[in-house]
């Protein structure tokens, strides 16, 4: 799967949700593991990479359209949204999948798409209140 992500020198295109901003994703090494590397204009966000599979493995448990719900890491989530599950404490790595401190949130609106894009789920793209569901 990672390999359908791009490298630094060849990046995957992506849209957010709503089809309104551009953004980059790719894998890279960082600390000695590999991670998501999103850049959004000169911002640049990491992931970790599990996300990807265990996003996936929730959205099939939850077996419905889930809202995305993304916020900045200042700010709270909403409560059963993928933003929320993305920082929880219950998720399987127990807390934050965002990886850079005061960078951490946004889960919701940059991981989506790219699930999308690789085929693992379905994503909506209204204006507003999006959702998610595995494929």
């Amino acid at each position: 799967m990672k390999d359908k992500i791009g490298n630094k020198t060849s990046p995957t295109p992506l849209k957010t949700p709503p089809l309104s901003s551009d953004y980059t994703m790719h894998v890279d090494e960082k600390d000695g593991r590999e991670v998501l590397v999103c850049t959004v204009g000169k911002t640049i966000l990491h992931y970790d990479i599990r996300c990807l599979s265990d996003l996936h493995q929730m959205l099939k448990q939850h077996g419905d359209w889930m809202d995305l719900g993304g916020a900045d890491e200042q700010k709270p989530a909403k409560a059963g949204t993928v933003e929320a599950w993305g920082r929880s404490e219950n998720n399987p790595i127990g807390g934050w999948y965002g990886l850079k401190k005061g960078l951490r949130g946004r889960f919701g609106v940059y991981i989506p798409p790219l699930m999308e894009k690789l085929g693992l789920a379905e994503v909506t793209h209204e204006a507003k209140g999006n959702k998610m569901r595995a494929l």
